[in-house]
């Protein structure tokens, strides 16, 4: 996972595959809305890994967003400028975001979202998990291991951005359930472990002995609030924590016990999304090539690429499998 890190920071702004263009027959970019962080690292390098860029069929820049809705903006202008087949699309914005599908759209170039959501009617399809679900199941084991009583508090995503919203939307699901349950504090740390730390130190300063359960609504978020939690002497295991993603650091942590993780599969909503602006570019004459059509089934059936929406399941990372998902990570 090191040397994955390292080879996308190296890559700075943009990341390109290259192709010759004797091979090249499609020209694909892929826009995060950035790249700093483990899960969109991943995310990333499974576009890279999608059979029709490894054969050279398919010529793929991924840019960096810098979780900045105008740099995507300028980004969508610089791909239509250079006439790109297909635009694969995971808006740090649900609004702001429209504007560079709207530009795409005018240019006649599909634009298949990933990941996260934007309120458009003009993506040709979307391939992502449902986010209202894993805010849900994140804060029902939180409150379930605390016995639907006591204090908790909430680090949320990026404000504005679809997946802050959904998760935020199925915490609250899973908080009215609990009516004895208080959230002492509720606020963005922008999917930042950092962030996210900082936060944490200020509440544990502010409620002395006070908090039972930290919601994350990822697991950067839930691996900051640990370190807070143990650099001020606590017992980290004395809290129930959650966080989603299943990222590398949050797997380990789950291991030892520490936190609950939901595994987001990064693998399958990138390739699945490059999958589609094959398909999409190619105006239907495509059979898809990743293999997690296969791996997920009658769970998420192709369709003949008909469909406007591919949702990817949810993996509650547990003792039984957390050891299989570390290994993937080699």
């Amino acid at each position: 996972m090191k040397k994955l890190a390292l080879a996308l920071v190296a890559a700075t702004a943009l990341l390109a595959v290259p192709a010759t263009a004797q091979t090249a027959k499609l020209k694909i970019g892929a826009a995060p809305y950035g790249l700093n962080a483990e899960f969109m690292q991943i995310w990333s390098a499974a576009l890279q890994q999608h059979p029709a860029v490894k054969n050279g069929d398919v010529e793929l820049t991924v840019f960096d967003g810098r979780y900045d809705a105008l740099v995507q903006n300028d980004q969508f202008k610089s791909m239509v400028t250079q006439k790109f087949d297909a635009i694969i699309f995971v808006p740090i914005d649900i609004d702001a975001g429209a504007t560079g599908v709207q530009t795409a759209h005018d240019a006649g170039i599909p634009v298949i979202g990933s990941n996260t959501r934007v309120n458009s009617d003009l993506l040709s399809a979307y391939v992502g998990s449902d986010d209202t679900v894993s805010g849900y199941m994140e804060a029902k084991i939180v409150l379930d291991k605390i016995g639907c009583k006591g204090n908790v508090v909430i680090i949320e995503g990026p404000i504005g951005q679809s997946a802050q919203i959904q998760r935020l939307e199925g915490n609250k699901k899973a908080l009215a359930e609990c009516p004895d349950v208080k959230v002492l504090e509720d606020q963005t740390a922008n999917w930042s472990r950092a962030e996210a730390q900082k936060l944490m130190e200020n509440w544990l300063t502010a409620h002395p002995g006070q908090i039972q359960g930290v919601i994350g609504q990822n697991d950067e978020m839930a691996l900051g609030a640990i370190e807070a939690i143990k650099a001020a002497g606590n017992d980290v295991k004395s809290f129930a924590i959650a966080g989603i993603d299943g990222i590398t650091d949050g797997l380990r942590a789950a291991k030892a016990g520490e936190m609950t993780s939901i595994l987001q599969d990064a693998t399958a909503q990138a390739q699945g999304a490059m999958d589609l602006a094959i398909f999409y570019a190619k105006k239907g004459d495509y059979k898809p090539e990743s293999d997690i059509w296969a791996k997920y089934g009658k769970d998420m059936p192709w369709n003949d690429g008909k469909d406007k929406e591919y949702n990817v399941p949810w993996t509650p990372v547990t003792a039984e499998n957390v050891d299989a998902l570390l290994a993937t990570r080699q």
